[in-house]
């Protein structure tokens, strides 16, 4: 794909296969309805991506797109491209990496895990001046990383996938005197209580009028928790 914008917004995302995704929902709900919910939180995430103004849209996909869940963005416009790495780090700088060597001057990526994530908050991303941007997530993490120039060094030692995430790579930042800009606290959906606290925040967003909630409010509201 040729690069059409300065920006590029990737979504990291696992290919959809039944009993390979959101598994720490596997108390909670069949292995079918739970492929089905994270299919919703990939749709709405990639349409969300594709609202973005002024950048082109990548999906890392996690291992490969064995499903061909993701064929179909290809010809919407999104390029996709495989996560290369051993750690959530690693495939995270090769894809800031592989984007600043196609020409790009700010990237973002962010999760499919949390689907009720506003698109506003990447736009901030954008708007940032700062060399780093990072969207705290309540779990300890991040739910968005934004470079402008290659910052890797935040990502080395970092322990991935633990509660000390985001305050490791504070410390990195810190040490590195990098500029940062800490977007508000948003969460991921891991764990049953998690999507309770979903479907909740979904209703009272669509009451509000904030929005519809997408494909992921529609098959929760199917659903009986």
């Amino acid at each position: 794909m040729e690069r059409n914008n300065e920006n590029a917004v990737i979504l990291f995302a696992r290919d959809p296969v039944l009993g390979q995704v959101k598994t720490r929902l596997s108390s909670f709900l069949d292995d079918e309805t739970i492929l089905r919910l994270y299919i919703c939180f990939v749709e709405d995430s990639l349409e969300k991506i594709r609202r973005v103004d002024n950048a082109d849209s990548f999906v890392g996909v996690f291992p490969e797109n064995h499903s061909g869940f993701f064929n179909g963005t290809v010809h919407s416009g999104m390029k996709v491209f495989a996560q290369q790495g051993h750690d959530l780090g690693e495939k995270m700088r090769s894809a800031f990496a592989d984007r600043f060597k196609e020409g790009y001057s700010k990237v973002v990526v962010i999760g499919s895990d949390s689907p009720s994530l506003p698109r506003t908050y990447i736009d901030k991303a954008f708007a940032s001046e700062k060399d780093l941007v990072l969207g705290p997530s309540t779990d300890g993490g991040y739910y968005l990383i934004a470079m402008t120039g290659s910052v890797f060094e935040v990502f080395a030692g970092v322990p991935w996938g633990t509660e000390k995430v985001l305050e490791e790579t504070l410390k990195k930042v810190k040490g590195a005197n990098i500029s940062l800009e800490l977007l508000p606290v948003w969460y991921d959906v891991d764990l049953p209580e998690d999507l309770r606290f979903l479907k909740t925040h979904l209703a009272l967003i669509d009451h509000s009028g904030l929005g519809d909630g997408g494909n992921t409010k529609k098959l929760i509201d199917e659903l009986s928790f």
